[in-house]
């Protein structure tokens, strides 16, 4: 009994891992067939982005410039965010990959937002920032960044980011979804008048200046719906 009980449980564990086989790409790489780029004329919906003919894969279709430049901050945020994601880097398909560019000038501010598909690990490029995120318990998760540092965001949880320095930041960002997604709270929640929007960065930035950033581990943040 005991062998034969064995040999079922090999079979489930065999049976499980075919399952999940599929997940992995079956070919060494699928850049995507955009939809610019489409012959069909019938409309196909897929989880994802088809596959390039491989006989018309090239090396441009893995690389991209888009993240180059700084992004229009001249709005009332002072600030931009520029997410790449599959449909406009053919590279990324399949990869389970983002790429995202977010530029702050002094006093700019992301305002709380989450991605429901992907986690996000930020790197500072540039300056000084402070980035956080709130989890499910409604604690704060904070701590003032500096060139070099690097920050990870949980997938889903709601984070924002403000430029404490005195110059320009720069933050690069790698997702681990190539479509991650972005739900943003503020027009909900104040509307998009400019009022509005300076409500909104000043309960965010008076958030930030009450919290140390030697004391920024899992701070409780109590009426969180008040606070963002």
């Amino acid at each position: 009994m005991f062998n034969f009980c064995q040999v079922i449980a090999g079979f489930l564990f065999i049976s499980f891992k075919f399952c999940l086989a599929d997940n992995d790409n079956l070919q060494d790489f699928c850049p995507a067939e955009t939809p610019s780029s489409y012959h069909c004329p019938t409309t196909i919906f897929i989880n994802g982005l088809p596959c390039k003919n491989p006989a018309n894969i090239t090396a441009s279709d893995f690389k991209t410039s888009y993240l180059k430049e700084a992004g229009d901050t001249d709005n009332f945020l002072r600030s931009s965010t520029n997410i790449v994601t599959a449909a406009q880097f053919p590279g990324l398909n399949t990869l389970g990959l983002g790429l995202a560019r977010t530029d702050l000038e002094v006093d700019g501010l992301v305002t709380p937002h989450a991605h429901p598909r992907a986690a996000e690990m930020l790197f500072v490029s540039k300056g000084v920032v402070t980035i956080g995120f709130i989890d499910t318990r409604n604690q704060v998760f904070q701590k003032i960044l500096k060139e070099g540092d690097v920050f990870i965001i949980p997938k889903g949880m709601l984070h924002y980011c403000y430029n404490t320095g005195f110059e320009f930041v720069t933050i690069f960002s790698v997702l681990n979804s190539q479509n991650p997604g972005l739900i943003d709270i503020s027009g909900a929640m104040f509307g998009h008048s400019s009022e509005a929007a300076m409500n909104m960065k000043e309960r965010v930035i008076s958030l930030s200046q009450r919290k140390d950033d030697h004391h920024t581990s899992h701070t409780a943040f109590p009426n969180q719906h008040s606070e963002l």
